[in-house]
Formats: C-alpha cells, structure tokens, sequence
C-alpha cells in the first residue's frame, strides 16, 4: 500500500488547542494502560547503556504518549535517567502533571522543532508515535539534525498501512468512548465534546486512519536513512519487532565511536 500523506487534524495550527490536548490525553491513557512499548524495552535499554545517555529528549511527546509507563521500567536499569518532554504545540498541563507524578521528568514549555532541535537539548532522542507526521523530506531533517549534532536518536510506531491496522483504526472511536471517564486531568468539556458533541471520537478516527496510511515501512525508513549526509558516521537498526498487541516498528540510531 502506497503511503498517502493526508492533513490530520492535531498537525493544523489553527486546530483548538483545548482539542489537540484531549486527543493527545486519551493516546497517551490508551499507550500507557496498554503497555503498547513493553517489547522494545531492551533495545531501548542498551541504546541508553552504548551511548551512555542518563537524558532523554523526547519530541513530539504530546501529553507524554507510553512514555510515563514506558520510563518506570526504564528507570529499573537506568537509575539517574531524566526526560525532557518537548513538542511544536506543549501541552503544558500534561508535561506538568507528568513532572509531578515522576520527578525525573521535566518539560520544554517553549515550541520545540524536531527537525531543528535547540543545541541546549543535548540527550537521547526519541520519538513515539510522532514520526509519520513528517513528509519525507521532513523525517530526512529530523534525521540529519541528529547526525549534525551527533546526538543519538530512536523512532518507534505501533502502526502501519495495512488493513488490519486500518481496522483496528475505525475501532478507536469505541476506545474512546469507553475511557473518557477515567482520563485524567477530570474535564466536563471533556465528557460534552466526547458524547454530546462526539468531536473527539470522530477526530481520533480520522486521525488513526491517516496515521497508519502515512506510516513508512522499514524499508522507507533505510531509503530515508540513505539520504541524510554522513549516515555511515552512525550505527542504524531498523526492525519490526513482534508485541504483545501487535507490534513495534522502530530505527535507532547510534554515534559510532
């Protein structure tokens, strides 16, 4: 299937925040109770312990995604890890929240570009279900910029174009219905734009179908690789790796020595 880069609306900028929030609340309700990152662990593991990163900056983080799950198992072998959460549109309620439940977590209130990364933002890169927003020539950017300033980086999406992805995609408005109630911050607009004016579950639909059609395959990830000037200077893993719900498909790059 041929991939198709349609708009999805949490990428427009005149979008309502209060809207972009709510939809990144619930993805990231939904990838933490569902562990969606559990089998990538050790890779992400000896990622950190080649490269020696006790930081990680994470772009495009959302309302922090499987990240705040993600990093209690991390923590276990990696005891002075820190997070940076970081996106173009901070949800500075979620990063706080976040950096109150776990205090290794910090956030960057200020827009962040993944393709123009500050150089005050020195650590392990990652990016969780953020990637496939980019256009090629985008993904090629935000690839160059870590090879430019030699820091490394970690791509992970737990979709692709396919019909089962698809069909799970049109199943996501029934998710949401179901797990409104128990998102937190509490919100009563929340609960109206969810099952009054079901914005919310249409947004997410939309936004999930449009996500699997512009997800790039592990072979475009290595052709986008070969684009990016000085690429041999890093060591690349490109895998699609079997999870309890699916899968992961991730690339991890690594300065070499």
């Amino acid at each position: 299937m041929k991939r198709i880069h349609l708009f999805e609306f949490e990428n427009q900028t005149w979008f309502p925040s209060f809207l972009r929030n709510y939809v990144t609340d619930f993805l990231q309700f939904l990838s933490n109770k569902a562990k969606v990152y559990e089998s990538v662990i050790p890779e992400i593991n000896q990622a950190l312990k080649q490269t020696n990163s006790t930081k990680i900056i994470d772009l495009g983080s959302g309302s922090g995604g499987g990240l705040l799950w993600l990093a209690t198992e991390l923590k276990k072998e990696n005891s002075d890890l820190k997070i940076v959460l970081t996106d173009l549109y901070p949800n500075e309620t979620a990063f706080n929240n976040a950096a109150k439940s776990l205090l290794y977590f910090t956030y960057n209130n200020q827009p962040v570009n993944a393709t123009n990364v500050p150089e005050t933002l020195k650590g392990f890169r990652t990016m969780f279900l953020s990637f496939h927003h980019f256009k090629p020539e985008q993904g090629i950017e935000i690839l160059q910029n870590a090879v430019n300033s030699n820091q490394p980086i970690s791509i992970f999406e737990i979709q692709e174009r396919s019909i089962p992805s698809i069909i799970a995609m049109l199943l996501s408005p029934i998710s949401v219905l179901l797990t409104t109630p128990f998102i937190k911050p509490f919100s009563l607009l929340r609960l109206l734009f969810t099952y009054i004016i079901p914005i919310i579950p249409i947004i997410v639909l939309w936004d999930g179908v449009v996500s699997s059609l512009r997800t790039y395959s592990v072979d475009e990830m290595q052709q986008l690789i070969k684009s990016v000037e000085n690429n041999e200077n890093f060591h690349w893993q490109i895998e699609k790796k079997k999870a309890k719900m699916g899968f992961v498909i991730y690339t991890i790059g690594i300065p070499k020595k």
